[in-house]
């Protein structure tokens, strides 16, 4: 007797955790984060991310043409945080992230950021290779990494 086979489960999307500490560089005059802050630890958890899988030769040709964020909460000098940041969507030049930024009282900052494929001498966008398509698709979570 036959019986079906089930579909293979969808592969997941890569993601990374990324723990560190809040710098005194990483604060401003009222001693709490600074917002700018929050995108370089989105931006260290995305090498983080890439080196994992990697694709740290993609550095230099995906610039940046999209950042928001929403802050939550205080993160103080000295505070350990968790940055989660997930690959959201993989389009044909372009990658979206999604991150959440998580301190002592849990959820700090939430945002997403994009980026597109395009080498530093282009003069637009390019498809992204095959081989970096594959791994942005379908290698689902990184181990996590802690920066202290």
């Amino acid at each position: 007797m036959d019986h079906p086979t089930a579909p293979a489960p969808a592969a997941a999307l890569p993601s990374v955790t990324v723990e560190r500490r809040v710098e005194w560089s990483d604060t401003d005059a009222a001693g709490h984060h600074h917002f700018s802050a929050v995108l370089r630890w989105a931006e260290a958890a995305e090498a983080a991310l890439l080196r994992g899988l990697g694709l740290d030769g993609l550095f230099g040709s995906i610039p940046r043409v999209h950042f928001e964020a929403d802050y939550l909460t205080r993160l103080w000098f000295g505070d350990t945080v968790r940055v989660e940041l997930r690959v959201d969507r993989v389009g044909t030049s372009s990658l979206h992230y999604a991150f959440d930024v998580h301190g002592p009282e849990g959820r700090a900052a939430a945002g997403r950021m994009s980026v597109v494929h395009s080498a530093a001498t282009a003069k637009g966008a390019a498809p992204w290779p095959e081989e970096a398509r594959r791994l942005l698709t379908g290698t689902g979570p990184q181990h996590p990494q802690t920066l202290l």
